[in-house]
Parts: C-alpha cells; sequence; structure tokens
C-alpha cells in the first residue's frame, strides 16, 4: 500500500504561489516509488486567532484554483468544509473532503460530508480521547462514506501549547480507514504571538520521523516555497529544503520496517 502525503499551502492566496506551491511539492515527489501526495489547500479559513488574519479567497474562486491544480498536475486534491452548504460544491472539485479539527462532532456537517460518495479526512480535535473519534467514523459510515480517514494533530498541554500522543495512532487505527499525522499543525503554540499561533517548525523532520518508525499511514504538513510570506501558519509551514528532509526521512523509516 503506497504512504500518503498530504501536503499544500494552510490557505489558498494567489493561484501563482498555489501553483508555485504544486510545483514544489511535485518536485519532492517525483519518482519516489511506494508514494501518493495529495495537494491540500483551504479557500476558507474560519478558525483563526484574530478577525483581520486573512481568511483566503472563498469557496467559489477557491474551488477553482483547486480544480486548476488537480488538472495541471494530475494530482488529487483537497480542502476543508465548515458547514454543510459546502459540501456539495467542494465534493465537485476535489478528491477528498477534510473537517477541520474544532468541528469533529459537528453531526451535521459529518453526515452532510457522508454523503458526498469521496474520502473523507477528520481532523481530530484538540480536546478529544481518540477512542471518541468513533462517533465521528460512525456518522460518516452512516451516510455510505466509502473511506474515513483520521489525522491526529497533537492534543492542547495547557493553554498555548500542542503535545502528540503517539498511542492516539494505535487507537485510531482501529476504528478507521486510515490514520495519518499532521506534523505541521502539532507543532503549533496556538494564539502564543497575540493575534496568530506560533509554533516549533525546527522539530517537524523528526516527528514526522517518528511518527514512520510508528507504522502509520500517512503523514500531513503544510508546504510554502517561501514561509515567511504564507498568510497563514507562517511559524509551522515548511519551505522546500525542510519539506524535502521530512519526506526523505519519513521514507527511510518506513521503508526500514519492510
Amino acid at each position: 500500500m503506497n504512504k500518503l502525503f498530504i501536503a499544500g499551502p494552510c490557505v489558498l492566496d494567489t493561484e501563482e504561489t498555489a501553483f508555485e506551491t504544486a510545483r514544489m511539492l511535485e518536485s519532492i515527489f517525483a519518482g519516489r516509488e511506494g508514494v501518493e501526495w495529495v495537494f491540500k489547500a483551504s479557500f476558507l479559513k474560519d478558525n483563526r486567532t484574530s478577525a483581520g488574519s486573512f481568511r483566503g479567497p472563498g469557496i467559489s474562486e477557491g474551488l477553482s484554483m483547486l480544480s486548476s491544480i488537480r488538472r495541471a498536475f494530475g494530482v488529487r486534491v483537497t480542502t476543508d468544509v465548515h458547514e454543510p452548504g459546502q459540501v456539495e460544491a467542494a465534493a465537485a472539485s476535489v478528491d477528498i473532503l477534510q473537517i477541520p479539527a474544532f468541528l469533529c462532532r459537528q453531526t451535521s456537517l459529518l453526515e452532510a460530508a457522508g454523503s458526498a460518495g469521496i474520502p473523507v479526512n477528520v481532523k481530530k480535535g484538540q480536546f478529544m480521547n481518540p477512542i471518541n473519534m468513533a462517533g465521528a467514523v460512525d456518522k460518516l459510515r452512516s451516510r455510505g462514506c466509502p473511506m474515513v480517514m483520521l489525522t491526529e494533530r497533537g492534543s492542547f498541554f495547557g493553554y498555548g501549547d500542542l503535545v502528540v500522543d503517539f498511542r492516539s495512532l494505535s487507537v485510531m487505527s482501529g476504528i478507521c480507514d486510515s490514520v495519518l499525522l499532521d506534523v505541521t499543525h502539532s507543532l503549533q503554540r496556538p494564539g502564543a504571538l497575540g493575534g496568530s499561533s506560533g509554533g516549533d517548525r525546527e522539530h517537524a523532520v523528526r516527528l514526522a520521523r517518528a511518527a514512520a518508525a510508528w507504522g502509520l499511514d500517512g503523514l500531513f504538513f503544510e508546504a510554502h516555497p517561501r514561509p515567511s510570506e504564507s498568510p497563514s501558519d507562517r511559524e509551522t509551514i515548511l519551505g522546500p529544503a525542510l519539506a524535502a528532509e521530512l519526506v526523505d526521512g519519513a521514507m527511510r523509516h518506513w521503508e526500514g520496517r519492510r
């Protein structure tokens, strides 16, 4: 079974930057055997620290960008949906729907996503016991979802930090079809910079290696050609060199398990 990498910018900015990021990722994954990568970007970021934070181009323009990337690069694409009314349009333009962590218990959203007929990836809430994600899985499967993916993204540690409990990867593997680790969001420090989140991107490569050694199905990380210019998550998003190092390190650990 191929190892899955879901990667891309946190939020869509300009079409030029989206395509530049896709080209960067294509060069990192080109020629690798046993790997599939999926381009991820959000058309709208509803969970932002500050009211003045950039939120994205919106559903119409954003989905158009994602459709263009899917055609141009021949890759699957995924994006967040935040409410049931967004599901139908998103499902017509992407290959995987993603449910944000803070919405992982929203029954109406999960049921709508489950009815879309495509795979759904649910981020585990930072506040959730991993075994309780079975409820989200059941809501999706009750509406015919063909594949349910769960993604660990760290658990709250006090007010301003996250930690990864690797046991959750094994717990969730028993209740869904595929488990991933969101490396970069797991390294966030929510709200640490006052008007935005901080983070510790320097741990990304080691965290990815540990997850691969643990034996999970795939990794999620955010990437940008110039992290300092990213309108979101600039303290944890990965540039070209770190993104390539992460993929190289994870694959060595996966290959070592064969």
